[in-house]
């Protein structure tokens, strides 16, 4: 497997230097920050991750306030308690993306939060508290717990959050393929584990976060 080095010098070749990949580089959030966020703005930022899976982003963007109004600026509680005549009404509601499927997973995944909050007293400590090292985990806990939070939507919820992560695009891949890593794309326990042990030896070798490395992965594959 590369080492971080190599892989940083590929990505500050392609990019114009190494002062240029560091301004491109986001960092994650402090625990103390993530702690901080609000029941609600978690289940708003699964609900983001979501209905921008197999959509124009700029459209939820656009149109994100209507959200904020139809879904009762995602209060778990109430969300959680939507009838199914409610869900509905939602489906016809054109301040939103009237998909279906996705505002029953709305509806889920607010009492998935409301579960994280009487486990570990909010969900933003639940989040808080997860680690680097242990990433793939936090992903099959979404996966299993939550609904249609998995891959990429997970990956790009956490993210937009704060949350330390990696986000595996197609340059993140091409660069894990380059390094020895994977073969392809990985969909099985097996190779998350892979990827999971790479970025925490990259961690290891670099002090680096997992946001900064899988940043630098893409960098290093792309342009």
């Amino acid at each position: 497997m590369d080492k971080f080095e190599k892989i940083f010098a590929r990505a500050a070749k392609r990019h114009g230097g190494a002062k240029a990949v560091e301004a491109n580089l986001a960092r994650p959030k402090s625990t103390a920050a993530l702690k901080k966020i609000s029941d609600d703005r978690w289940l708003a930022g699964m609900t983001r991750a979501v209905f921008q899976a197999g959509f124009v982003w700029k459209i939820i963007e656009n149109k994100w306030p209507g959200f904020e109004e139809a879904f009762d600026g995602f209060d778990p509680h109430r969300v959680a308690f939507y009838t199914d005549e409610k869900i509905g009404r939602l489906a016809s509601d054109a301040r939103i993306v009237r998909n279906g499927q996705k505002i029953v997973a709305t509806r889920d995944n607010a009492r998935f939060v409301v579960e994280l909050a009487k486990e570990h007293e909010s969900a933003g400590a639940f989040f808080a508290g997860s680690k680097p090292e242990q990433f793939a985990g936090l992903l099959d806990v979404l996966k299993k717990r939550g609904n249609r939070l998995s891959g990429a939507s997970a990956q790009f919820f956490l993210r937009q959050m704060g949350v330390d992560s990696w986000i595996l695009s197609p340059s993140v891949v091409a660069a894990l393929t380059n390094a020895g890593v994977v073969d392809k794309a990985p969909t099985s326990r097996k190779a998350m584990e892979a990827v999971q042990a790479a970025f925490t030896q990259w961690r290891k070798e670099s002090g680096r976060s997992l946001t900064e490395i899988s940043r630098v992965l893409a960098m290093s594959a792309d342009g």
